[in-house]
């Protein structure tokens, strides 16, 4: 079955609400391919790599999280971002790029489906203020010892994190925030929270745990973000009758 590529960015756009965040970068289509869509690809980075697997498993459209365009970058469409902009239109593919909607989104987005995974029921969002309420609160069904809830993250996203042990021994309540928001964690310490995760971890990271008692976890940026770009893939593919398939590019970061 295929459908118009303005029928799947209109399912995207009415989903996602892009409209309501001042971002980073431009969210929706960012480079347009071919009018009709039967396969979607979808991928954390629009790197040259899943370009690639795209065009090998035949798609028409690709969806990530992190696309072009960002402020603050050289504007020339030169090297790096010649090769996979050419790679996209040589083969008359679309590239959508959702940023922070796709990781605020109430139910498919990045926080959303990493809190889902950890079995964490969410409270509360906070942000600083006049920014988006990016950092969720929320509490495990249960306390768990704080090695086992490392171990469990082990596990659920098939990366060992990198871990502060600086809090209780029993982690109940939890503040996290997918990706780069090690930033982020002065903010989550205010909240009361056992503990915070995030995707990336910097040096004062360490220190703050130290000092607050409140366990630090580095997840990795890219295996905190594989989850809202499935669901909005999967959630396409229900609603529009398009193919899906998430493409894992490995990424140690």
């Amino acid at each position: 079955m295929s459908i118009s590529l303005r029928e799947l960015e209109s399912e995207l756009n009415k989903t996602l609400q892009p409209n309501l965040f001042q971002d980073y970068c431009p969210n929706g289509l960012q480079v347009e391919g071919r009018s009709e869509v039967s396969k979607l690809v979808s991928g954390v980075t629009a790197s040259l790599a899943l370009l690639k697997a795209a065009i090998e498993l035949k798609a028409d459209a690709v969806l990530v999280h992190h696309g072009y365009f960002w402020k603050g970058e050289n504007q020339t469409v030169v090297g790096m971002k010649k090769d996979r902009i050419k790679l996209l239109l040589d083969n008359d593919i679309s590239l959508f790029a959702y940023h922070l909607p796709l990781d605020m989104h109430a139910s498919l987005g990045n926080n959303a489906q990493l809190g889902k995974l950890m079995g964490v029921e969410t409270k509360t969002a906070i942000g600083r203020p006049g920014e988006p309420e990016l950092v969720l609160i929320g509490e495990l069904p249960q306390p768990k010892a704080s090695n086992e809830f490392s171990r469990m993250l082990a596990e659920k996203l098939n990366r060992e994190p990198v871990w502060v042990d600086a809090g209780p021994d029993l982690i109940k309540t939890i503040a996290w925030c997918t990706g780069a928001a090690q930033n982020y964690f002065e903010l989550a310490i205010t909240t009361g929270a056992d503990a915070f995760i995030t995707g990336e971890i910097s040096e004062p990271s360490a220190h703050l745990a130290r000092e607050s008692g409140v366990h630090f976890f580095s997840a990795g940026h890219h295996a905190t973000e594989r989850y809202g770009v499935q669901a909005v893939g999967e959630h396409l593919a229900t609603q529009l009758g398009v193919q899906h398939q998430f493409v894992d590019i490995d990424n140690p970061a």
